[in-house]
């Protein structure tokens, strides 16, 4: 099992490694300009406790690094942050990269599988703008699949490079998504990692505090989620150990399985699921945004050799 540590900064190929240059991002999507204030170090900043200005952000972002013009989610559903989300995507290439003689793998015959892809699409746009990837995402929520079709059509660099599945059963992962025929490099998934919408609630509270400073923050969830991607029955536990268990289904058909785990205490249990169904390697890769410590989990099934000669 490898263990590979980056406490301190985001990848080194990560856009976002510097403060925000807000006199561009303005220039890109001139949304943004009405929330951008200076902070009281007098540097230009948002309110990040305000999803309408986190939302005006990851706009900007988008156009400005990635070539998206055209981007937005219904309102209540997630407004991820663009930087984390970045940094799996470059940890995802340098997996790849380690089964491909440590040169990074780029061109649109690289397929990756994004379990949960919310309303958001960001992962997707991420590898295709960076990498030139292919992906796929499934989806079981019906508003969640008409603004993914609205990202992806209404941006040409997306259509034909990302397409949605529509996941029929909630209780499968892999299960109606994977074909016999599919060949994946990898998948990705950001699996929802609370017990109940009481739990979610309760840890958004602390998150806007922590933001704002004020220990009267309201519980309502400010920076949106629909159940289904903040919280599901076992947390994201019980979640995790299923993917693992359905992965063993597809062991041939996908290079690297992998998942990002937010909470340091289930990494045990996770282990030790993994040396259940005799995964081959296993990764583990501790990324920081912020104060936030969190980290992928990688498995494949495959030897060293299979893994060269995958396609």
């Amino acid at each position: 099992m490898t263990i590979t540590t980056n406490k301190k900064t985001l990848h080194p190929r990560n856009f976002h490694n510097d403060r925000y240059d807000f006199k561009p991002l303005i220039e890109s999507e001139n949304s943004l300009k009405e929330f951008v204030r200076p902070n009281k170090y007098d540097d230009l900043s948002i309110d990040f406790a305000n999803p309408n200005a986190v939302i005006a952000l990851n706009k900007a972002l988008l156009s400005h690094f990635y070539g998206v013009k055209n981007w937005s989610i219904p309102e209540g559903y997630l407004c991820p942050p663009i930087p984390g989300r970045a940094d799996y995507i470059h940890h995802i290439a340098d997996l790849l990269a380690s089964s491909n003689g440590g040169k990074i793998p780029k061109g649109n015959s690289i397929k990756g599988l994004d379990i949960g892809v919310g309303a958001n699409c960001i992962y997707p746009i991420i590898g295709v703008s960076v990498y030139s990837w292919q992906f796929v995402g499934s989806e079981i929520d019906d508003t969640s699949i008409q603004s993914l079709e609205n990202i992806i059509n209404s941006n040409e660099s997306l259509k034909n490079n990302i397409k949605v599945k529509v996941q029929e059963n909630p209780k499968n992962i892999f299960k109606g998504i994977i074909s016999s025929e599919d060949k994946y490099h990898f998948t990705l998934c950001n699996p929802p990692f609370h017990k109940s919408l009481n739990e979610a609630l309760l840890g958004n509270k602390r998150k806007v505090q922590n933001l704002t400073k004020q220990t009267t923050a309201k519980s309502a969830l400010n920076f949106g989620g629909k159940n289904n991607e903040l919280w599901c029955e076992g947390g994201e536990i019980t979640f995790i150990k299923n993917m693992i268990k359905e992965s063993l289904e597809f062991s041939k058909n996908c290079l690297w399985f992998t998942t990002l785990v937010s909470k340091k205490e289930n990494l045990p249990f996770i282990y030790k699921s993994l040396k259940d169904i005799k995964a081959v390697d296993v990764k583990t890769i501790e990324m920081a945004h912020g104060q936030k410590i969190s980290r992928i989990v990688a498995w494949t099934f495959l030897s060293k050799d299979e893994q060269n000669k995958f396609n």
